[in-house]
């Protein structure tokens, strides 16, 4: 499904940037012996009838692939068939584009799958979407990340980079619903009761990586949600482009959203 794009810029930067050691990390820690996930976003719609098997799939490489951070992004652009999407917003959308743009798209559409900021494959078709994350598992930039919160505070620590490239990439930090299950009444899947795993709730670009070591200490007021949201954190060259680090705290508390 493909409407017309329009595309608008959504960062907001805003860092504490000093050297310091690497914190521990219950999930997705990447340090010099060891690979980091692969971070996969579907771009998904309540309102698409053709997303409910992407969203299944997203649901399955969250489930059982630890070497995977999955994501999902509702968006709000296919509102317009019948059916408002629950868990859209704005952000999602924007991020999208920006995909769009930087990849030389002429559009978007969903459900589309965006495997570490490089490719760009058909959410529900299986064998492609494994064969793009073991693609990058096989060429694969690996800044470590460590990550962690607490009621108070969220911790972000980037390492510095092993080689001499040039970098010059936001560090994203996502809220994230672990879960949620929708009913829907109105649109394509009318009459269906939709579920998801790992719904982006908010995306914020909290600051810059330029190869040495950046650490962060978010306050959580800023973060709208609950304390049982998950956060994942995403360093991407120039925006939108190559993934070069990721980490991900899971909270795996169960939401009904009607």
């Amino acid at each position: 499904m493909v409407p017309g794009m329009s595309f608008r810029p959504v960062l907001r930067l805003s860092a504490a940037l000093a050297a310091a050691a690497l914190m521990l990390l219950p999930i997705g820690a990447a340090d010099a012996g060891a690979k980091r996930p692969v971070v996969v976003e579907l771009f998904t719609s309540q309102g698409c009838n053709s997303c409910p098997p992407a969203d299944t799939l997203l649901a399955q490489l969250a489930a059982s692939r630890k070497d995977v951070i999955a994501m999902s992004l509702p968006i709000t652009y296919w509102d317009m068939l019948g059916w408002k999407d629950s868990l859209a917003s704005e952000g999602n959308t924007h991020r999208q584009k920006g995909y769009s743009l930087i990849m030389g798209h002429g559009g978007v559409y969903t459900p589309q799958m965006i495997v570490d900021g490089i490719s760009d494959v058909v959410g529900s078709r299986e064998a492609q979407v494994t064969s793009a994350v073991a693609a990058r598992q096989a060429d694969m930039q690996n800044i470590a990340v460590a990550l962690s919160a607490n009621h108070r505070e969220v911790h972000v620590a980037v390492g510095p980079s092993d080689d001499r490239g040039e970098y010059n990439a936001t560090i994203w930090l996502f809220r994230i619903l672990p879960q949620a299950s929708v009913a829907v009444s109105g649109g394509e899947n009318s009459g269906h009761t939709l579920a998801y795993k790992n719904v982006v709730r908010d995306i914020k670009a909290v600051g810059l990586w330029k190869g040495q070591p950046v650490t962060l200490d978010l306050p959580r007021q800023e973060m709208t949600g609950t304390s049982r949201d998950s956060i994942a954190v995403v360093v991407q060259q120039g925006g939108y482009g190559r993934i070069v680090g990721a980490a991900m705290i899971d909270h795996p508390d169960y939401y009904l959203i009607r």
